[in-house]
């Protein structure tokens, strides 16, 4: 069995009470401003943004740290087209079928329909699979574990990178998305999770008011 490395706490740092209070808050006032977003501006967005919020997804703690995940940067027309038309097939039919109705009234709120164009007009989409195995020593397979877990982690640390460098992004989840392989050139053995689509709002942006009422602390949390 191999034995672990370990190596020292380094980069941990601590605050006093007070400040812990003061930093806690300040990040809840941050990320209570984040919407989901579904009118985007075409406005170009830098790639070093991306990049950064990339490698901050890939900080996120992962079963057995294998990181079972990988993001794919889609930013040209052709492939956007391309993705439209696939998750706009899909649309059609969840929407004039396949969705049961008590899905289709918690939709209602929100005003979606099948219709995707912000997959075309937002200038970036990152299809974020998750990978059923690893490549180990020697080129030896390895499972991972907690795939879904760990994905959905860093993703959760994906949207809150970008919206701290000022973008909004929508988690868009059409099913199925198997056409996200063809298209990126991914492997059948990695799963499309999510394509979370990000830029900067449009100018006449609207948000459902639905989206703005949150839960209270007492019904989303208890101690016992």
């Amino acid at each position: 069995m191999t034995k672990p490395v370990l190596e020292p706490l380094s980069t941990y740092r601590s605050y006093p009470p007070e400040e812990m209070v003061d930093r806690t808050r300040a990040f809840y006032e941050t990320i209570r401003r984040r919407r989901t977003v579904r009118d985007f501006s075409d406005k170009a967005v830098p790639r070093d943004v991306i990049e950064y919020a990339l490698l901050a997804a890939g900080t996120a703690p992962s079963g057995a740290n294998l990181q079972p995940w990988h993001f794919t940067v889609i930013t040209g027309p052709e492939a956007k087209r391309r993705i439209r038309e696939e998750a706009e097939v899909e649309e059609r039919d969840f929407y004039n079928g396949r969705a049961p109705q008590e899905w289709l009234d918690a939709l209602a709120p929100l005003g979606t329909d099948e219709h995707k164009a912000f997959l075309e007009t937002a200038p970036v989409l990152i299809a974020i699979f998750g990978q059923r195995s690893s490549e180990g020593p020697g080129g030896r397979r390895i499972k991972n574990y907690y795939v879904p877990e760990s994905v959905g982690i860093a993703t959760g640390f994906l949207i809150t990178a970008l919206h701290e460098a000022g973008l909004v992004t929508l988690t868009h989840t059409p099913s199925p998305m198997g056409f996200l392989n063809e298209i990126c050139g991914r492997p059948d053995t990695e799963k499309p999770y999510i394509l979370l689509v990000v830029g900067y709002p449009a100018e006449d942006c609207r948000v459902p008011v639905h989206g703005g009422i949150k839960k209270p602390l007492e019904t989303i949390a208890s101690w016992i």
